[in-house]
């Protein structure tokens, strides 16, 4: 009896050492998906690779956690959003938030002052006299919560329940949050275009 023991300890560790192998093999098939979501939500490409190293040193600490079959991407967009939130709350760089009101201008209103109508050829012509620092510029100074939502759901192409599901938060503050950051980018984008004038 004592000799199985040893076996069964053994089988043990070399099941756990090959769940270990395929959680690792999982996790990594997606950091295309997580480093470009670290892309947007970070300042700089140093940064998004930092973001991305934490999150992978993370989730490879914690892997027993991970419950196998679920959506191993969500999981890992969940631990680098959360990651991020703490980064901004250590730094303290929360912009000041504006409210907002009934008749403040997006890029829309004013292509439609502009040009009567915003067609879709005025708009891509607006759009491309945009330079790429303006569009990082003016994700950059969304208020973290409106940002995270925006790049999961416009840029990572989540829907909301995925999206929910990786903040922890309801469907409804999602669309919320998602409505709020898109106007935001459009002022801060019709900014840019009013200043270049």
């Amino acid at each position: 009896m004592s000799e199985q023991a040893p076996d069964t300890a053994g089988r043990e560790l070399a099941e756990e050492a090959r769940d270990r192998v395929r959680f690792e093999e999982e996790a990594l098939s997606h950091a295309d998906q997580v480093y470009q979501v670290a892309r947007h939500l970070a300042g700089s490409k140093e940064e998004a690779e930092e973001l991305m190293q934490e999150t992978y040193a993370r989730a490879f600490r914690s892997w027993r956690s991970y419950t196998p079959g679920t959506n191993m991407r969500a999981w890992l967009l969940r631990i680098l959003t959360n990651l991020n939130i703490d980064r901004g709350r250590r730094k303290q760089r929360r912009p000041p938030e504006r409210s907002l009101e009934e008749g403040d201008y997006s890029l829309y209103d004013r292509l439609e002052e502009t040009t009567g109508a915003g067609s879709s050829e005025d708009e891509e012509r607006l759009l491309n006299r945009l330079s790429q620092s303006d569009i990082v510029d003016a994700l950059k100074a969304l208020p973290h919560d409106f940002r995270d939502v925006l790049v999961l759901v416009d840029l990572g192409e989540f829907s909301y329940q995925e999206t929910a599901q990786i903040l922890s938060i309801p469907i409804g503050t999602v669309m919320s949050r998602l409505h709020r950051a898109r106007r935001l980018l459009k002022q801060s984008l019709a900014s840019s275009l009013e200043r270049e004038r």
